[in-house]
């Protein structure tokens, strides 16, 4: 599953998970082991930055582990680098990372 891993800026960044809400998301970093999470905010915009040198992404929104109060996390918008928040029972796109 995690064979379209590349490293950028420390991270390793994983091959796409799928398309998931925000619990399912925190169960499958859980399931692939040691040192896997989401990406903060900040790291999935450095990863959208290096999109092009990654690779694999689809022109859609993906998780951050960045929360906004109790209902809501930080998403990112791969087609145009916006984020906003949205509620974690949505379903969005997942990369996890870890320290490379």
């Amino acid at each position: 599953m995690l064979e379209g891993r590349k490293s950028i800026g420390g991270l390793e960044v994983s091959d796409n998970l799928g398309n998931m809400n925000w619990d399912e998301a925190k169960i499958a970093c859980k399931k692939l082991g040691t040192g896997w999470r989401l990406p903060t905010k900040d790291e999935l915009d450095m990863i959208y930055k290096n999109r092009e040198e990654i690779g694999g992404f689809a022109s859609n929104y993906y998780w951050s582990s960045s929360e906004y109060g109790n209902t809501n996390a930080w998403i990112q918008l791969f087609s145009s680098g916006y984020q906003n928040y949205s509620n974690k029972d949505t379903n969005y796109f997942v990369r996890v990372v870890r320290a490379s």
